[in-house]
């Protein structure tokens, strides 16, 4: 067992494999929504981390001091959404998805990046823009450790910013992001790719516009303010890496909010659950 990052921060060190009972009990109390899953599922979790911590390399930023609990809280999370993609499935082939990058660096805050863009006529726009993570395709992952640690205190809002930004990795594995992960064979009893795509941007694009329609009246005209987080409305990937938070950290009010999406993301994050 192990009660140490060093293998993790600097590559080339011994890799142990087994996290210590105590380390692992203070996560899982620490995050209502991992106390909750079941023993086996507890397991599987903690099997995941151990091969998640070995893989990737945490970096703290602007003097930031990585501790054992830190990086074990992100792992954990991080795994959640892969627990029951392929059942049965090794650690190592689970973590496939996440293959793209190495690297997470932690902040103790959010950031305020520099933007460029360019217009239609080409003349380069320079903003700025608030970060509270963000997700590069075939990059790292950058998050912010003030909103990691209130992931428990903001479960009950549906907000979790790791599986947020994880979640923009597992539709990212096709290069699109477009609210749409990469879905399996037979997808819903679906015949093709494109059968199984299709099937999925029925039901998301619908509700996704649903939503943004609330959010609009929420704010120009004083409507009910929706309990998902409003940054959904920002886009169809955005939707889906907000939506994937409150599945996870949230689920009865998830349900009770998008009945029509418990069965689409059942069906890609525990389809075994589904056949039963």
């Amino acid at each position: 067992m192990w009660n140490g990052l060093v293998h993790w921060l600097f590559p080339g060190r011994k890799r142990v494999d087994v996290i210590g009972d105590a380390l692992w009990q203070q996560t899982l109390q620490s995050h209502c929504f991992l106390a909750r899953l079941t023993q086996e599922e507890q397991r599987s979790l903690r099997s995941l981390c151990a091969e998640f911590l070995a893989q990737k390399q945490f970096h703290g930023a602007q003097g930031l001091v990585i501790t054992d609990a830190m990086a074990l809280s992100i792992a954990a999370q991080a795994c959640v959404p892969l627990l029951h993609l392929e059942e049965g499935a090794q650690p190592a082939k689970l973590l496939r998805w996440y293959d793209d990058f190495v690297g997470i660096v932690l902040h103790p805050a959010q950031v305020v990046a520099t933007r460029e863009v360019v217009d239609d006529v080409g003349i380069v726009h320079h903003y700025r823009e608030v970060l509270s993570g963000e997700s590069m395709d075939r990059g790292p992952v950058m998050l912010n450790w003030h909103d990691v640690a209130r992931s428990d205190a903001t479960a009950a809002q549906g907000y979790n910013l790791v599986i947020h930004e994880f979640a923009h990795k597992l539709e990212l594995r096709d290069g699109q992001g477009n609210g749409c992960p990469p879905l399996p064979k037979g997808f819903m009893a679906t015949t093709s790719s494109a059968a199984a795509r299709a099937a999925w941007l029925a039901m998301m694009q619908p509700t996704y516009e649903t939503f943004r329609d609330q959010v609009i009246k929420a704010e120009r005209f004083g409507g009910v303010t929706p309990w998902m987080d409003a940054y959904a409305a920002e886009s169809m990937s955005e939707f889906f890496a907000v939506a994937c938070e409150a599945y996870f950290v949230q689920r009865a009010r998830f349900i009770q909010e998008f009945p029509q999406l418990r069965e689409l993301f059942d069906a890609f994050f525990n389809p075994d659950q589904i056949s039963r």
